[in-house]
């Protein structure tokens, strides 16, 4: 099979990632035969400072002629500090997920039994926890009306939602619960929020053409509180843009870190493929970031978008075997790694790439 990835690496440690990701990919390339060829592109901080766009045009034309892309990271410190900057590196991520009609952001949090460890949350309470979140990706605050009023003294944004939105992305999350526990968690804030009504409203009528699904509906603050007591309880859940991002970062500490976290960006036609992770500016350019989200990304990659399965579990199962032969990066060691089992980025890809 011959396809065409585009490799976005974005910012930071991005940059480093990714390289490793595209590693993986040509190593499955020659094992099972197939052809991956690549372009890559500018986005985020690194597109501002060549072209003072944070999603040139050029780079948007290459992800509408991909198959598939390979994203790393965006964000700068210095647009941190200065909230008055009105080019931005996230306006190229979210100019990117409208215009490519990105709306479902598919993050799966599953816990190798290796790093049960790693985490905060005791082991018995995590072993065994495999979520699925769908966070929806182009409504909600982030897309609505914002601005300024009363002479700067007052912010507004407002969280918007329609009908078609919500039913889109939990049709998705029905289906995938068809092939899991069969059970559904729709997370919202319907107490309070008129948005939260509409979508808990859609997310009931919707059940009903999936009568073998049992569905449950969880108000935010209380499902935050829930993943951390007993992760196990959930298996897909469904919700909103602001509060997926809120929880699916929460839920990192589950995996015992965001450098295990992979994720799916996906709609109706070219997917995206990155860690949760963000560009982690104190670590840039100091070999110590964890690539396997990266790697798992690789994996999600060929398997939604390409169909690879066997592809995608084989690099699954290498992950798994780095990190049963005691191998980590410096985010998911404890007190009793050995020292040489700590490695750098680029030693832990290779790790990975051995056992593919």
């Amino acid at each position: 099979m011959t396809k065409n990835i585009l490799i976005v690496p974005g910012d930071g440690i991005g940059q480093e990632v990714t390289a490793v990701g595209k590693k993986v990919l040509d190593k499955i390339a020659a094992k099972f035969g197939h052809t991956f060829t690549y372009d890559e592109a500018l986005i985020g901080h690194v597109a501002i400072e060549a072209t003072g766009n944070p999603l040139p045009d050029e780079t948007l034309a290459k992800m509408k002629k991909s198959d598939a892309i390979l994203f790393g990271a965006v964000g700068h410190p210095k647009y941190d500090n200065d909230p008055t900057a009105k080019v931005r590196p996230e306006q190229g991520l979210l100019k990117m997920r409208k215009e490519l009609g990105l709306y479902a952001n598919l993050r799966p949090i599953k816990l190798f039994d290796e790093l049960l460890s790693a985490s905060s949350i005791k082991p018995e309470v995590l072993k065994g926890a495999d979520i699925l979140f769908f966070r929806e990706l182009t409504g909600d605050i982030y897309f609505g009306e914002k601005g300024r009023k009363n002479n700067g003294d007052t912010a507004f944004d407002l969280a918007e939602y329609s009908r078609y939105e919500v039913e889109r992305i939990a049709r998705k999350a029905f289906e995938a619960a068809r092939t899991r526990r069969k059970k559904l968690c729709s997370v919202d804030k319907a107490n309070v929020l008129e948005t939260s009504r509409l979508w808990r409203e859609v997310v009931q009528k919707t059940a009903l053409d999936y009568p073998d699904i049992e569905v449950e509906h969880q108000f935010v603050d209380a499902a935050a509180m829930i993943l951390i007591k007993d992760p196990r309880r959930f298996d897909v859940v469904v919700t909103a843009n602001l509060f997926g991002d809120i929880l699916t970062d929460e839920a990192s500490q589950i995996a015992g870190s965001m450098g295990m976290l992979a994720s799916a960006s996906i709609g109706d036609g070219t997917g995206v493929y990155e860690p949760i992770h963000g560009s982690a500016h104190d670590i840039t350019g100091k070999g110590l970031a964890n690539p396997l989200a990266s790697v798992l990304s690789a994996a999600l990659l060929l398997d939604i978008s390409f169909g690879m399965k066997a592809e995608s579990e084989a690099i699954i199962n290498a992950v798994d075997k780095v990190l049963k032969a005691g191998f980590r990066t410096r985010d998911i060691a404890d007190a009793q790694t050995p020292a040489d089992k700590v490695l750098g980025t680029d030693a832990m890809g290779e790790e990975a790439l051995k056992n593919l």
